[in-house]
């Protein structure tokens, strides 16, 4: 049988499982990730003799998962899982429901069983599609040969159509199997203009830019989905309105850019917490005023009327009434208001709202206590990576206390440059996300911060890096323990620690790291910080594990507490800024 991807073999007769592997040819699919088993391993046949697709076997389907939604966040393009039937598949649920929350386009191949088989529980069957239904754009399943190419197909134009993410495609073994003829993959169609944002409501915007006096722009990762970071750097460049970026959109715009205000939300900057506190207008773009940024909701931005403009028509004015609701992708938004704006430029500068939010940004920096004799500081680490890593790295975190130390204490210069389960905040997802943005960007170094805990659950996934030749280098915040749940335990169950300690020697991260093959590093004194960092940024042909081992009862600050205004921040225990009169 010919090699897959020739257009000559349009008419022949081949099976289901050739056309998965020419489709996804066809379609521009470099890399895959996925571990075989029995109802998709007639796929693994002729997927191993593609001349064009590299598939990376993982060691748990998770790690697939998260490292197609990595691949996808560098690339801009699709990223493609596969897993077996049963099991496999629904180890995908995470990555998808990942996706689905950080509208991450994903494409999820699973196999299934003999569709004869299908209601009867038959070995290893799950019902995929209904399990992920809440989390996909679609789960469909497919049964007969002839549909898989059009499946996918279909599959590939909806991930990135309007709102980006995840689609399932279920294929039973016997369609994977049966004989089929290849018909000429019909054209891949573009992804549909978004719509078009009605020019009145644009002049609208434009004017209660205008009008206001302590405007702010509230960004989220639908600015990086839509690759609109040019346009907004225009616009702020033009207005100097001060700008404010969630956690899903750290990267989308400069942080050295001085009207850059830094995070929003429960472990935000005061400034940027501030800005949106005492706004009379807020500009929301590709942003859905998750929980974690508005705190309690009907007291977030108090005193601001609200633009809101968002690809998904479904999250505007869920959370927060829009004065002004604009349904459309980030960039066309933000090229549009330039535009407007323009049009009717004003000369006010908001220079008294400026000074107000550079006195904020003066009087309450982030810090940190700094390392000591034999505790070294969490936060000096992070820092540290970050300077050696440059504004070229990119970063991977996994979920706790150091992804939100991650996002304070490194500067993000460029888009894509951090990485990060924001909506779901999944566990162990660090790890294999880097895997993916380094394949899909292998000439930007990518280093990964996460935490022991965090480690600990897709750790088997060095095995894939030092198999595949993937020189990720990881920093492991090892605090002996799950340091975030423990936070809250100290502050919200009066510091009773139910089983969130992790004893640092079980394992030996560095040990471990070493068992893999990896290069395995430990550091346990500050003034070792900068040359073990060094000496990993020095290797470049395997994967470097350094275990830090840091101070154990380290609290996140600055802090919203659960169900509280955002007014009453915490930038120290029991210490909330000083706002003004209009707190």
């Amino acid at each position: 049988m010919p090699l897959l991807g020739r257009d000559s073999m349009s008419g022949e007769t081949v099976t289901g499982a050739h056309v998965v592997v020419h489709t996804l040819e066809q379609l521009g699919v470099r890399h895959v990730w996925g571990i075989p088993g029995g109802a998709v391993l007639p796929l693994y046949d002729p997927l191993a003799r593609s001349s064009s697709i590299r598939h990376v076997l993982v060691r748990h389907e998770q790690g697939a998962g998260h490292a197609a939604e990595g691949y996808a966040l560098v690339s801009g393009k699709p990223g493609v899982c596969i897993a077996t039937s049963g099991p496999g598949a629904t180890n995908l649920l995470t990555p998808l429901a990942d996706a689905c929350a950080d509208s991450v386009p994903l494409v999820a191949v699973t196999g299934q069983v003999d569709s004869t088989a299908l209601g009867t529980a038959a070995f290893q069957e799950a019902d995929i599609c209904a399990l992920a239904a809440p989390v996909t754009k679609l789960s469909r399943q497919v049964t007969r040969a002839a549909d898989i190419a059009e499946a996918l197909n279909e599959a590939f134009h909806l991930a990135v159509s309007g709102r980006p993410g995840p689609v399932l495609v279920d294929v039973t073994k016997d369609a994977l199997q049966a004989p089929t003829a290849v018909a000429p993959l019909s054209a891949v169609p573009a992804p549909p203009s978004s719509p078009a944002p009605d020019q009145a409501a644009m002049e609208t915007a434009a004017a209660m830019m205008r009008a206001a006096d302590r405007p702010v722009l509230y960004i989220g990762g639908g600015v990086l989905r839509a690759r609109a970071t040019g346009e907004l750097r225009d616009l702020v460049d033009a207005t100097h309105i001060p700008v404010v970026t969630t956690l899903a959109a750290r990267g989308a715009f400069p942080d050295s850019h001085p009207a850059h205000l830094g995070m929003p939300g429960m472990h935000g900057t005061i400034a940027a917490v501030g800005a949106l506190q005492h706004a009379d207008l807020v500009i929301a773009v590709g942003t859905r005023f998750d929980d974690r940024v508005t705190g309690k909701a009907d007291t977030f931005a108090p005193h601001a009327k609200v633009i809101h403009a968002d690809i998904d028509s479904a999250e505007i004015g869920k959370i927060r009434h829009a004065d002004l609701a604009v349904h459309t992708d980030a960039r066309r938004f933000l090229t549009d208001l330039y535009k407007a704006w323009a049009h009717g430029r004003s000369t006010t500068a908001h220079e008294s709202w400026r000074e107000q939010l550079r006195a904020w940004q003066h009087a309450y920096p982030l810090g940190y206590e700094p390392s000591r004799e034999g505790a070294v500081a969490p936060q000096e680490v992070i820092e540290a990576v970050g300077r050696i890593g440059g504004t070229h790295t990119r970063i991977a975190t996994g979920v706790g206390q150091h992804q939100m130390w991650a996002a304070q204490f490194i500067s993000y210069e460029r888009p894509g440059s951090f990485l990060s389960s924001c909506g779901l905040g999944t566990m162990g997802y660090g790890l294999p996300a880097a895997m993916g943005a380094q394949l899909a960007d292998p000439h930007s170094p990518v280093w990964v911060i996460d935490g022991d805990g965090s480690f600990q659950m897709t750790c088997q996934e060095l095995s894939t890096c030092v198999v595949e030749s993937i020189p990720v280098k990881v920093a492991v915040i090892n605090n002996g323990g799950l340091g975030m749940v423990r936070q809250w335990q100290d502050l919200f169950y009066d510091g009773r620690r139910a089983h969130t300690t992790l004893p640092r020697s079980t394992p030996d991260i560095a040990d471990l790291a070493r068992a893999f093959g990896c290069v395995g590093l430990r550091c346990t004194r500050p003034q070792d910080i900068e040359p073990v960092l060094a000496r990993a940024q020095a290797v470049n042909d395997r994967p470097v594990v350094i275990d830090f081992h840091v101070r154990a009862d380290e609290t996140l600050w600055p802090m919203v507490m659960p169900h509280s205004s955002n007014s009453a921040i915490q930038f120290a225990r029991n210490m909330s800024p000083a706002w003004g009169d209009d707190a």
